[in-house]
């Protein structure tokens, strides 16, 4: 299958998870903004998948069912997305493994909120409850929602937000709200997705410096890299072309959209990858099911 005259995004979020738009928002402007191919990638699920097909066949645009989860490198202690592009939708696999995730998140946001509200903070679970509705959880976008709508902060990842949800580790102090979770292994990440009948790529791994776990990752069976990604750099993108080709790795790119809880800028097409390297990843896929 040869695909011809395509603007490709492999990487993009919407309302199911942390997403400030709406399923049918995200697709209709991908296709304003010229996109023909589209993977949606929400967090730990697929819940919505089917819908986003439907529309985006109304709207001319292919949707490629996807999934972000969220693994973690226990060996060298560091997170660790995986994409999934190609999954079946509601495959018990994936929701054996992130079924837990999502609820564990979910949980942990409810401690945030009322850790902030011992705190002095005029928020209320109601209304965060209330901005995440219709997703699969509540994320610390939603909780920040909250905060700027009471003009705590003006700003979703200012001061405010690392004041309250900072890190624990390396001699960081954690944030007056942090609570921490337990990811996915990365390991039993890649191997959900290949039950999904999906094909496994790690995703920006640029942002937690995952390039030394490539080699054994592709031993276990990874099946790509996402190169271009608005967090890297030039130099990022070297590196992920050397381990691919190293490695005989797929390489893929998207925008990594967010709506308002992302960079403006970095809107579905934002960054797009060539129709060749989408081929391969199809034809990686035809070879799985042979």
């Amino acid at each position: 299958m040869l695909i011809r005259e395509a603007r490709i995004d492999l990487h993009c979020h919407t309302r199911i998870s942390d997403n400030s738009l709406g399923i049918r928002e995200v697709i209709e402007l991908a296709s304003r903004q010229g996109v023909t191919h589209l993977a949606i990638t929400d967090h730990d699920t697929t819940k919505g998948l089917m819908e986003a097909m439907r529309i985006g066949g109304e709207l001319g645009v292919e949707i490629i069912p996807g999934i972000e989860i969220s693994g973690y490198d226990y060996e060298r202690g560091k997170r660790a997305h995986f994409l999934g592009l190609y999954v079946e939708p509601g495959h018990s696999a994936l929701d054996a493994i992130c079924g837990p995730m999502i609820e564990q998140r979910h949980n942990a946001s409810y401690r945030m909120v009322h850790q902030l509200i011992e705190a002095g903070y005029r928020i209320t679970w109601k209304r965060v409850e209330e901005i995440a509705a219709g997703g699969s959880g509540v994320y610390k976008q939603h909780i920040m929602q909250a905060l700027i709508e009471k003009d705590y902060c003006n700003e979703f990842y200012g001061d405010l937000y690392k004041k309250l949800f900072a890190r624990a580790g390396k001699g960081k102090v954690a944030g007056l709200a942090y609570v921490p979770l337990n990811y996915i292994n990365a390991s039993d990440a890649i191997n959900a997705i290949h039950s999904a009948g999906g094909i496994a790529v790690l995703a920006h791994p640029g942002q937690f410096n995952n390039y030394a776990a490539i080699p054994e990752w592709a031993d276990k069976g990874l099946d790509g890299i996402e190169a271009w990604h608005p967090l890297h750099n030039e130099l990022d993108v070297i590196k992920a072309k050397e381990l691919a080709d190293e490695f005989g790795l797929l390489l893929t790119g998207g925008s990594d959209f967010h709506g308002e809880y992302g960079d403006p800028i970095h809107v579905p097409g934002y960054i797009h990858i060539e129709a060749s390297y989408l081929d391969a990843i199809i034809k990686c896929k035809f070879e799985k099911l042979a």
